[in-house]
């Protein structure tokens, strides 16, 4: 007797949950999912886990009907999840199980449909906690497979419906039609089963483990370098299996863009034209907001053209306003001091002034956010690191010289690369610079 499978709907990698702006690990979120699953025996597979050449179309809904469990995470209001579970509810009466995270809301207008919580602490799910999710969730299973009671709202709410039953090839058209429409339907039928076995190619690497090694080329173990160029190549394969995934095209932005390939301004000009699918103008996505001011925060320093500037700015200012995240609070406040530079260069004081009180107000709420994170100190050191650089460079910022001396002395304490201090004081050196002349030349008119 086969195993019995689970289709888990989800997305896969960090994704935004648009409601505040908090980032989520679906892939962290997962791993306990299908630790749950497996532990009550059955198999357990995404949708970024089935090999196929083609789009995800036709393994997609043959899952969501053929599945002897689908699980549906609604975390971060994945619009596909829903529409996939919507999809499941109408061709199965049962064995369908809803998770969120916890501060998820529940939009349906039947309040009956249950959801299983969970709790992410910060961007993944603590040890406890993991724990608490999947023993809960296996115990759940377990149940819904040995009663076998109906639990889609469709057939709950309409009993006489019966569920769709599929065919092995398509009904061959009625009598009376031509032998030419006959012929032209069992082409069609075999054009249909090859475009399948097509598609569904078991020598094809997922989607999971393309993505899977393009990360680790992007983020190696420590002491040996990033290959972005690899990286590129299997992120256009990813974003070609699943073209419409946010994550996957920040990630083919961010290792462009640091390929730096035929050039570090070609690289950064494709690395935008890239970002375009994700509507960085209207965007309420944080992630893709800090990434659209980093790319022209670069494009500034090496053009100096003001478009640039104004972009780099905008974009870390709607990516702060939104999440309210030191990383883009601290990005925004040099550029806003920067930017200030500029207005008096042109003779503009009091657009300069605005944007140097701006620049200082942006880092107190900065070091409001920033220091309880700085002062967890069982926290992994390169993640504090950032943090505490974060803080230092604001105190720069203010003038606040125990303030700096405080996170200079923290952040020397750090087992982090040398890259990295490197990259802390290059950072602390250009923000000196730009004050400094800033004062200069606000004190001469």
């Amino acid at each position: 007797m086969s195993q019995a499978t689970c289709f888990v709907v989800q997305g896969f990698g960090k994704k935004t949950d648009y409601t505040d702006g908090r980032v989520l690990d679906l892939d962290a979120s997962y791993a306990v999912i299908k630790e749950a699953v497996e532990g009550a025996g059955l198999k357990c597979l995404r949708a970024d886990e089935i090999p196929h050449s083609g789009v995800i179309d036709l393994p997609m809904y043959e899952m969501l009907l053929e599945a002897d469990l689908v699980v549906a995470d609604l975390s971060t209001y994945n619009v596909n999840a829903a529409f996939e579970l919507g999809v499941r509810y109408g061709l199965r009466t049962g064995a369908t199980i809803i998770v969120a995270e916890d501060q998820f809301k529940n939009p349906f207008d039947v309040g009956h449909i249950v959801i299983r919580r969970y709790k992410h602490l910060g961007e993944d799910l603590g040890v406890k906690e993991a724990k608490r999710f999947c023993d809960d969730l296996s115990a759940a299973i377990k149940e819904l497979m040995a009663r076998r009671q109906a639990d889609s709202p469709v057939y709950t709410f309409l009993p006489d419906l019966r569920p769709p039953r599929r065919e092995a090839l398509p009904v061959p058209p009625r009598a009376g039609f031509d032998s030419g429409a006959t012929g032209a339907w069992a082409a069609a039928a075999r054009a249909a089963q090859a475009s399948a076995e097509t598609s569904l190619n078991v020598n094809a690497p997922t989607a999971k483990k393309l993505l899977e090694t393009a990360l680790a080329a992007m983020n190696p173990p420590a002491g040996q370098a990033s290959d972005f160029p690899a990286a590129c190549r299997y992120l256009k394969e990813v974003r070609r299996l699943r073209p419409n995934d946010a994550f996957v095209v920040q990630q083919l932005a961010l290792a462009t863009y640091k390929a730096k390939l035929p050039t570090p301004e070609a690289a950064l000009l494709e690395a935008r034209q890239v970002m375009h699918d994700l509507g960085p103008a209207t965007t309420n996505d944080p992630e893709t907001l800090g990434l659209w001011g980093a790319v022209h925060k670069r494009l500034w320093e090496l053009r100096s053209q003001p478009d640039d500037l104004a972009e780099a700015v905008a974009g870390y200012e709607r990516g702060f306003h939104l999440k309210q995240d030191w990383y883009n609070g601290i990005n925004l406040a040099f550029l806003l001091d920067l930017r200030s530079l500029e207005y008096l260069m042109a003779g503009e004081q009091h657009e300069a002034i605005a944007d140097a009180v701006q620049a200082r107000r942006v880092r107190r709420e900065v070091i409001r956010l920033a220091t309880p994170l700085a002062e967890r100190a069982d926290d992994d050191p390169q993640k504090r690191f950032w943090v505490v650089a974060t803080l230092w460079e604001a105190a720069i910022g203010l003038g606040d010289a125990a303030a700096q001396a405080r996170w200079e002395a923290a952040a020397n304490t750090l087992a982090v690369p040398q890259w990295m201090q490197d990259s802390r004081r290059d950072q602390g050196s250009k923000l000196t610079e730009v004050l400094a002349n800033y004062a200069t030349m606000l004190s001469g008119q």
